[in-house]
């Protein structure tokens, strides 16, 4: 198969048809060779995007990078305060 990023709201909508054509009796393979995605994607998609509607995926999204941004400007944070109490301990 062809290599491809979803973004989620892709993710979440590609769930929902394979979820809605399972329902209508197809096969798991059928259903991952019409949505052009392996086994382990959709498992994986199930398991982050299980039950989420479109914009809840956005929103997830929106707030890991928010998430990533505040871990980085808090270690920042730390790195500069233990330099400047080794600036004031006299260790440079």
């Amino acid at each position: 198969m062809k290599r491809h990023r979803h973004t989620p709201e892709q993710a979440v909508r590609k769930l929902r048809e394979g979820e809605r054509l399972l329902n209508e009796g197809k096969d798991l393979t059928e259903v991952l060779r019409h949505l052009e995605i392996a086994e382990s994607t959709w498992n994986r998609w199930r398991h982050q995007y299980g039950g989420m509607n479109v914009s809840g995926a956005k929103r997830l999204k929106e707030l890991e990078a928010e998430n990533a941004r505040l871990k980085r400007l808090l270690a920042e944070a730390e790195l500069d305060k233990a330099m400047l109490k080794e600036l004031a301990e006299g260790k440079w």
